[in-house]
């Protein structure tokens, strides 16, 4: 995983770090909780989150909820989006150091054993983006440990 420093000030300084996710299944496949650890070598900081993932069969889209442990609530705003031929786009809003920020998830080779995620945050609407978040992770079946 990687993260831009200072995301939205035309900064190319990047921290990378690993960490583990830990996802489950429930409602039949309808939702999904996911449990975020990683060490940030950034000021030795570590990161836990939850993301609750959760399927509206009326729109048919998803909505992804996130909480941090440093505050221990939800975000008031989820991304919502849906995934279509292995590509899943997901639009939200959030603050950044106190302003108003539009925010897209882009997650790419959904299906096999690797999915990529970027989050990119714009300041603009919506017009420009500037990635500032990058996971490849390795899907590992939890009885092995191995890769799948």
């Amino acid at each position: 995983m990687k993260r831009r420093l200072r995301p939205l000030t035309g900064s190319s300084e990047w921290v990378e770090f690993d960490g583990t996710v830990t996802c489950r299944a429930i409602w039949n496949g309808t939702a999904e909780v996911e449990e975020f650890k990683v060490d940030s070598p950034e000021k030795n900081r570590f990161i836990q989150g939850l993301a609750l993932r959760l399927y509206n069969p009326k729109t048919p889209q998803w909505s992804i909820h996130w909480a941090n442990s440093k505050n221990g609530a939800i975000d008031p705003a989820p991304q919502v989006g849906r995934v279509t031929d292995g590509r899943g786009e997901f639009y939200g809003q959030d603050t950044l150091e106190g302003r108003a920020i539009h925010v897209r998830f882009v997650w790419t080779n959904t299906t096999p054993a690797a999915p990529h995620l970027e989050q990119s945050f714009s300041a603009d609407g919506g017009k420009t983006w500037a990635v500032n978040w990058i996971t490849e992770q390795t899907k590992v079946d939890a009885a092995s440990g191995r890769p799948r």
